[in-house]
């Protein structure tokens, strides 16, 4: 996909990532944790999610690897068949270019072509700028998402 960014074009690419390739996403995930698991701990969950109804992506610019992204997809009674954006991660030198408001029309193009019918998405409580962006693409805050560790 192309984009105009600081009044140049850029050339911005969503392609999966297959688990067999699943180390590369493995630093980018790392990035979103302030203490991050053990690697080995983290790959063994990642390995996990692609066995299940789980899609990962990489973000390139120009063929080089900017960021991260995966995908869920399941029914839930209150909204229907429904995708779940993961994990997403950009490179910092590269956010407030366009690319995601990039990535996420190419996420619903693709979730609607899967046959889902909405969207859903965690942010990070602190994460303002996240939900300033999210807000303004039309996702409204439904509720809170509670996590206890067993």
């Amino acid at each position: 996909m192309t984009i105009l960014a600081e009044n140049r074009i850029m050339q911005v690419a969503f392609n999966k990532i297959l688990k067999e390739d699943f180390a590369l996403v493995l630093p980018y995930l790392k990035k979103l944790y302030e203490v991050p698991p053990a690697d080995d701990i983290l790959g063994k969950r990642l390995l996990e999610m692609f066995d299940q109804n789980y899609e990962c992506f990489g973000i390139y610019k120009e063929d080089r690897l900017i960021g991260v992204f995966g995908l869920w997809f399941m029914t839930r009674h209150y909204a229907g068949r429904s995708c779940e954006v993961d994990h997403i991660f950009i490179e910092e030198a590269e956010q407030g270019r366009g690319v995601g408001k990039t990535l996420l029309a190419y996420i619903h193009k693709y979730a609607a072509a899967k046959g889902c019918e909405t969207m859903e998405l965690n942010s990070y409580v602190e994460n303002f700028r996240s939900h300033k962006f999210y807000m303004e693409l039309g996702y409204i805050i439904r509720g809170y998402h509670f996590l206890k560790k067993l």
